[in-house]
């Protein structure tokens, strides 16, 4: 899954000339906590929701409502936003992991798209979220097994053989190396949700069977 399949298009933005108090309108008006920052066509920053509170007179000021609303209004983003701020992008034919990495990498929640200097989407945490939560098949009922395998070539194929042969759809499987047992973990969704009679082979094959967990299905 890429970027692109994920991204929002429907990008508001700003300028270093708008105001602290227009910024705040436009994310409580769209829902939203982040606003790319413009100049003409060219990308040349971002403010967060967050920003913005800290820039934010606080609540136990002694202005009054007008004086905090005229310095909202005073106050333009060139003022908070820092000279050289380093945003950083990712491209729309990128994969959503590599999203996931940067953005935590960099420890922000949200990615401006850009193609060829051109600003064409955003990417949020929650867009990768749901990303993750679709290509586990999380919505649709399922029985998740869990199990540990040793190193060697041909060990999932047999796994995967097995579930095959008795004509079980596979949904997803994930695996990775778990340094405390020394083992890789697979993890497979499969579509079927009596499994007794696999589990009972799998584990007479040698492998080690952790969990079966039974998944209803759901709306999104």
């Amino acid at each position: 899954m890429k970027v692109k399949d994920r991204m929002s298009t429907e990008v508001r933005t700003a300028t270093m000339e708008t105001s602290l108090m227009e910024a705040l309108h436009m994310m409580e008006e769209h829902r939203i906590r982040r606003l790319p920052i413009m100049d003409k066509t060219r990308l040349v920053g971002i403010v967060t929701l967050s920003d913005l509170n800290r820039a934010a007179p606080s609540a136990v000021t002694a202005l009054s409502v007008h004086e905090i609303n005229y310095l909202l209004g005073k106050t333009k983003l060139k003022d908070i936003v820092p000279k050289k701020q380093q945003v950083i992008t990712i491209g729309s034919e990128n994969y959503i992991e590599t999203a996931a990495k940067l953005m935590r990498t960099h420890n922000i929640s949200g990615l401006p798209v850009v193609d060829d200097g051109r600003l064409v989407g955003i990417v949020t945490e929650t867009d990768i979220f749901d990303a993750l939560i679709e290509i586990l098949g999380v919505y649709q009922a399922h029985t998740r097994l869990d199990l540990f395998v040793p190193d060697g070539k041909g060990k999932l194929s047999e796994i995967t053989g097995l579930i095959a042969a008795r004509g079980i759809n596979i949904l997803n499987a994930v695996a990775y190396f778990d340094d405390s047992k020394d083992l890789y973990k697979i993890i497979i969704r499969i579509e079927a949700l009596d499994t007794e009679d696999l589990v009972k082979e799998i584990n007479s094959r040698g492998y080690q069977v952790e969990s079966v967990l039974v998944v209803e299905g759901s709306e999104r």
